[in-house]
């Protein structure tokens, strides 16, 4: 078997909290009765560490702990809790700039095989997983517009940050297949939605548009651009927008805490503006960076 290429080799050594505490990569795991393994009954988020702070940590835990109870879930850890988890996760790995936190909350072991929750009597199990990493787009991105369907709230509502992603997983394979970046996805009326792990953004005629909250995830990062733009004064709507608009858009971005901003260069082979990244998206990015820092919570340790 060919041995797998770790992207970043200081990853090879890093500690991971699961459960109640510390591990070594390589001992990193859950039970085979864990709901995360049993059907993908978890929740996550996504936080990025900068220059000794955690962005938007207050925004990211409250969408987890809600999540949490839309999911159902019992004993619900406190918040404080889980913010000494991922405290001691960083400091155990020395990361206070460049690393990314991948933080997972399942509905815990269960005891016995099966679905349902009346199974699971521990309490959830925390996971916090720490990684070098900066942001993973490559910019300018390509995209496809999917096949697959993202799912609006009369399925599984994209408000619950849910660890349930095949619907996601399967986009992703046919941006695979087709040699690009990412792929584009539609709702069940055929407006875009989102892409397959990020919020969408264009720009026409300096004002800035974004697909309404219905069948995406409305992202922490995608709210905070929501904001800037308000503050600067950039027009900026929530609304209904189809793939032609995509198309003839002047300039398209992503947004999320995995890649943050990223420019747009092609969709299903159209061109986007110039086919580069465009003034609007050169400035967000600039402002992004600044806005990150403003209310980012300090490490301790750092």
């Amino acid at each position: 078997m060919k041995k797998p290429k770790i992207p970043d080799q200081r990853n090879l050594d890093i500690q991971v909290w699961v459960g109640d505490g510390l591990v070594p990569r390589e001992k990193a795991c859950v039970s085979v009765f864990d709901s995360v393994v049993q059907g993908g009954d978890a929740v996550w988020e996504g936080l990025r560490v900068y220059r000794g702070r955690i962005g938007a940590l207050d925004a990211h835990l409250a969408r987890l702990l809600a999540s949490a109870k839309a999911m159902a879930f019992a004993q619900i850890p406190d918040r404080e809790w889980v913010i000494e988890a991922i405290f001691a996760t960083l400091e155990a790995n020395g990361m206070t700039d460049g690393a990314h936190i991948r933080l997972t909350l399942t509905r815990g072991a269960k005891v016995t095989s099966g679905m349902n929750p009346h199974f699971n009597q521990s309490g959830p199990t925390l996971i916090v997983l720490a990684e070098w990493k900066p942001p993973v787009y490559p910019e300018p991105l390509n995209l496809i517009t999917s096949a697959i369907r993202r799912n609006g709230p009369q399925f599984v509502d994209s408000k619950i940050h849910h660890n349930n992603l095949i619907n996601n997983i399967l986009a992703a394979i046919q941006a695979n297949v087709a040699g690009v970046d990412a792929a584009l996805m539609l709702d069940d009326s055929g407006f875009v939605s989102e892409t397959n792990d990020t919020n969408v953004f264009m720009v026409r005629n300096d004002a800035l548009f974004t697909p309404t909250a219905d069948s995406c995830l409305p992202g922490i990062t995608r709210a905070l651009v929501l904001e800037i733009a308000r503050h600067e004064d950039i027009p900026c709507t929530e609304k209904n927008l189809s793939l032609t608009d995509f198309y003839t858009a002047n300039e398209v971005f992503t947004t999320g805490t995995m890649g943050e901003l990223t420019a747009v260069r092609q969709i299903d082979g159209r061109t986007i503006g110039e086919s580069a990244p465009g003034p609007f998206t050169r400035k967000l990015q600039k402002l992004h960076g600044q806005w990150i820092l403003r209310d980012a919570t300090p490490l301790p340790f750092a």
